[in-house]
């Protein structure tokens, strides 16, 4: 038996032919410019007959590799070089977004072109959001004109759901951001540079221009892209759509570091019509505030501060913030009750939550100087033992044990229980109530015929 391996047999002299689809294709996009540069030409200002191009072309032209070129051209009427300038060497189209007329109608009827596209060729969603985003980047390259026009498409897209709030992260770059210097002349003689009012920034500003603050590309685009958004929808709608992607708390951002004050940003929003924009970033910031604050508090009391420092810090933080006392007391009840871990008994709990509360009873009392914030008191105290189902029993010992601490008075407690408790769990905590209320009622009666007995 022969256990030596037959050699295999070989073709020689033959040559094999590569297959079309494993040849790489160069990426030249000219040509492609080309065909929709001319199909554009041929259509004319007809929107209409440009959303019928479009669609049609995407049967023949590569759109999902030329997707940048595609936009690029629909926006600006040629392929865009780094920075925002034209690129000198290939063909434009004279229709785009940019030499179109500077209204919000015509606008809206832009963003339909975009919204037809992109719902007949779902794969270029990514390729267009990430196009807006370069745009964005660009704006110093733009003229204010063509500035004016992409803020207004784009909050006509954000409104639409076009793109993500997401891109708007490109407006904190910090070239956007940067603040103008130059204003002027001094005497208001002579023509203002391209971009008068802080809404393209000169690198070089001329001789006879006087120094002068004046808000950065980022904050001016921002302006009119909420405008044509809230336009669309409404403020509600607007926020959903930030805190979807995190850009709620980010809005500050817009200015540089030295002007990110709720204060500077509500002026400048509010003054440019945007009331609802900078009371929208006010609750944003204040909520921040608010979690910052149960936070540290949570870890000072961990760390066993005394009262007097925790009481300190959170008259600080009040005055600082501007958080009113019936907000203060509402974080520090929920500190002070996240601080511990709870029986998971009912008829131990209340024992160790009487014990707790008279230690933290000052704290308490150090925030309810004012009846509105015992009646805020009263109702945390009601939502969270109906939250927490071990807690239902407690109840009424636990307002008992604020009344005697003199954290909450007669006067508030009545109006709770009259008036101004919760629907959760009312039956309940209003029949466990009612022989204190009783007796304070008749405490309240016999005071008052013992000062008439008096007089």
């Amino acid at each position: 038996m022969n256990n030596q391996k037959q050699q295999k047999p070989t073709l020689t002299g033959q040559r094999f032919k590569t297959r079309k689809r494993d040849e790489k294709e160069r990426f030249d996009p000219s040509q492609f410019q080309e065909s929709i540069v001319q199909g554009l030409n041929q259509t004319g200002t007809d929107l209409e007959a440009v959303a019928k191009f479009l669609d049609a072309s995407g049967a023949k032209l590569d759109y999902r590799r030329y997707a940048e070129t595609l936009f690029d051209i629909l926006v600006a009427g040629g392929m865009l070089a780094p920075g925002g300038t034209l690129s000198d060497d290939m063909s434009r189209t004279e229709f785009c977004l940019f030499t179109a007329k500077e209204d919000l109608e015509t606008m809206q009827a832009y963003a339909q072109v975009f919204n037809k596209l992109i719902r007949r060729y779902k794969y270029l969603e990514k390729g267009f959001e990430e196009e807006i985003k370069k745009l964005l980047l660009f704006l110093k390259g733009f003229t204010e004109s063509e500035r004016n026009k992409l803020a207004m498409l784009t909050g006509i897209l954000l409104a639409n759901g076009n793109i993500s709030a997401s891109i708007l992260s490109s407006l904190f770059n910090e070239n956007l951001v940067k603040e103008g210097k130059w204003q002027g002349p001094v005497g208001g003689v002579g023509q203002p540079p391209l971009g008068w009012g802080g809404l393209l920034i000169p690198d070089v500003a001329p001789a006879n221009w006087s120094p002068v603050h004046f808000p950065g590309v980022s904050a001016a685009f921002a302006v009119k892209l909420f405008k044509s958004w809230i336009n669309e929808k409404d403020i509600n709608s607007v926020a959903a759509s930030l805190r979807k992607v995190g850009m709620d708390n980010r809005l500050m951002e817009l200015f540089p570091a030295n002007k990110r004050s709720c204060e500077h940003f509500s002026k400048y929003f509010t003054d440019a019509g945007l009331k609802e924009l900078s009371d929208f970033a006010r609750n944003q910031q204040s909520i921040g505030a608010r979690k910052e604050l149960q936070k540290e508090l949570q870890e000072q009391m961990s760390r066993g501060e005394t009262l007097k420092d925790i009481i300190g810090y959170v008259r600080e933080e009040m005055k600082k913030t501007n958080i009113s006392e019936q907000t203060a007391i509402g974080i520090v009840w929920t500190s002070v009750m996240s601080s511990v871990e709870w029986n998971k008994k009912e008829e131990l709990v209340t024992e160790q939550a009487i014990k707790h509360l008279k230690q933290y009873s000052p704290l308490l009392k150090a925030f309810t100087s004012q009846g509105l914030s015992e009646l805020t008191l009263l109702l945390k105290i009601q939502e969270y033992c109906y939250d927490n189902i071990h807690f239902m029993k407690a109840f009424q010992k636990i307002v008992v044990l604020l009344y005697k601490a003199d954290v909450l008075s007669e006067e508030a407690i009545l109006k709770w229980y009259t008036e101004g408790h919760l629907a959760k769990g009312k039956s309940v905590f209003l029949e466990q109530m009612k022989k204190f209320v009783e007796w304070l009622k008749n405490a309240e009666e016999e005071s008052e015929s013992e000062e008439e007995e008096g007089d």
